[in-house]
């Protein structure tokens, strides 16, 4: 084996699962056709959920200052996120370019060996690996590895030579995208629909706008290159009587509302992640967003799998609990897009909906599906509101001062929050010392309607979903071997 894991695509995604594999102490290998790294940035933030992510391995202050605001939209609609507790639109102004390059230093730091200017250009599973042909800078290359985990994008190579089924529907319309300079465009942050179609502004730096454009009528093209400005000028101009012809183009691309998922997130030894397993139209940094948290769900459970910590239903449990949330992520995407982009035909219906919003539980529920927060797994019986949640982030105190829920996930190990001092929990979570960390402390100024009020202990898995609790489950050994393997407590009874 060249290596245990190979991720083909050295996006967000991949990075990200690189770091998590590293984290779990696998060895593996990113291979990327470009030979350095994009600064096109189709996305310019990421949600609250990846945002929290973020956070648990201590990676926020590597994108500078986040813009992160509670108002946002759904479907062009205005929306408070913060009707929800911790909610938020999340992080704007935030190039994807900066997000890849932070990601691809933490990486690096950690040990994974990227490797640009390779393309994977076949791959077969013969049940005990895959065996991965690439061209190289140097010529022709083949490399084996256990598992093969395609991150690379919408047009993945990976999903198309597994043969993995992608269903959905392609793309009925035809959207550009743009960083403009010296046209000092009136901001249209949430988009201004028009008779024609829609428009989009919003300024990302000094004297540069991203805008987009959507017009009526306009069937999709197959580009094999990015369209020219003047014909993103001309649409524009068609659409608001504005010219921006004298203006500079910095960047240019094009993309469809093309919505299509995989049927199984898993092929034998190849696994996809982020765009390569699910495809949509592009709103709210939900796309970047969902396959961070794609990678940081596999990576735990792949790197204890190829440890040999594991069973083979723990790495099942990725598509069984991912699978529904690409499913949820389209369906949301599909409604916003009506909404956003039909024409005069959809106004009744946005009135509807328009009314619908000023309801606080459809806020929630709104806020809750494009943010990320209400993503809930099911871990096992039980009946504790954290139980599959994701643990949010709240102050502790413990003996050696301030911490929080969730500094101690900054490992990428599991952690079991003794939030009682209970030496019996503690004895019992110590045959799986080497793969869960035990933080003894108590919540401090829990804000009202906080399920970890009343809470004696959480176990959390290194994902930041909470696994088991106390109250709200049974024994708590069952809970760490479910997650974590059993040789540890069979090995300590021996």
């Amino acid at each position: 084996m060249d290596a245990p894991v190979i991720i083909v695509g050295a996006g967000p995604a991949g990075l990200v699962l690189a770091a998590e594999l590293r984290l779990g102490g696998v060895e593996v290998l990113v291979l990327d056709r470009l030979e350095k790294p994009s600064e096109e940035s189709r996305s310019l933030g990421f949600t609250a959920r990846a945002v929290e992510l973020f956070d648990q391995r201590g990676l926020l202050p590597r994108f500078g200052e986040l813009g992160i605001s509670a108002r946002g939209h759904f479907g062009g609609l205005p929306l408070d996120y913060g009707v929800l507790l911790d909610a938020h639109f999340g992080a704007r102004a935030v190039p994807q370019a900066v997000t890849e390059r932070a990601l691809g230093d933490w990486a690096a730091e950690l040990g994974a060996d990227v490797r640009r200017g390779w393309t994977v250009v076949g791959l077969h599973d013969d049940g005990e690996g895959v065996r991965v042909e690439t061209e190289t800078p140097d010529g022709p290359r083949t490399l084996r590895c256990r598992y093969l985990v395609g991150c690379d994008g919408g047009h993945s190579f990976v999903r198309r030579a597994a043969g993995f089924e992608f269903p959905g529907t392609p793309s009925t319309r035809e959207m550009f995208v743009a960083d403009i300079g010296g046209c000092s465009l009136r901001p249209r942050p949430i988009g201004e629909r028009l008779p024609s179609g829609m428009v989009m502004a919003t300024p990302i730096g000094e004297d540069v706008d991203r805008i987009i454009v959507v017009e009526h009528g306009v069937q999709p093209r197959r580009r094999t290159e990015p369209p020219e400005f003047a014909e993103v000028a001309d649409a524009w101009e068609r659409l608001t009587g504005e010219d921006i012809h004298g203006g500079t183009a910095h960047w240019i691309s094009s993309f469809g509302d093309a919505t299509r998922q995989v049927t199984e997130y898993r092929r034998g030894s190849v696994l996809l992640a982020g765009d390569a397993a699910h495809t949509h139209l592009p709103v709210g940094g939900q796309g970047l967003s969902v396959g961070v948290q794609d990678a940081v769900n596999l990576g735990w459970k792949l790197a204890a799998t190829v440890r040999g910590t594991a069973g083979p239903e723990l790495l099942d449990s990725y598509h069984a609990e991912r699978h529904p949330v690409g499913a949820r992520l389209l369906l949301n995407t599909l409604a916003q897009g009506v909404l956003f982009l039909s024409g005069a035909e959809v106004e009744p219906l946005r009135e509807v909906f328009a009314d619908l919003m000023e309801l606080p539980e459809v806020r929630r529920h709104l806020a809750g599906m494009v943010s990320g927060l209400d993503i809930r797994y099911d871990v096992g019986p039980g009946t504790h509101p954290l139980l599959g949640a994701r643990v949010p982030r709240r102050e502790l105190l413990g003996p050696d001062g301030p911490t929080t829920t969730t500094a101690a996930l900054r490992t990428g190990r599991g952690v079991l929050l003794d939030l009682a001092d209970d030496p019996e929990l503690r004895r019992a979570a110590e045959p799986w010392a080497d793969l869960v960390d035990v933080v003894t402390a108590a919540p401090r100024h829990l804000p009202e309607g906080c399920p970890l009020a009343g809470t004696s202990a959480a176990l959390l898995r290194p994902d930041g979903h909470v696994a088991w609790t106390d109250p709200g489950c049974g024994p708590l050994p069952d809970a760490l071997t479910r997650w974590f393997g059993t040789k540890r407590f069979a090995t300590s009874h021996q």
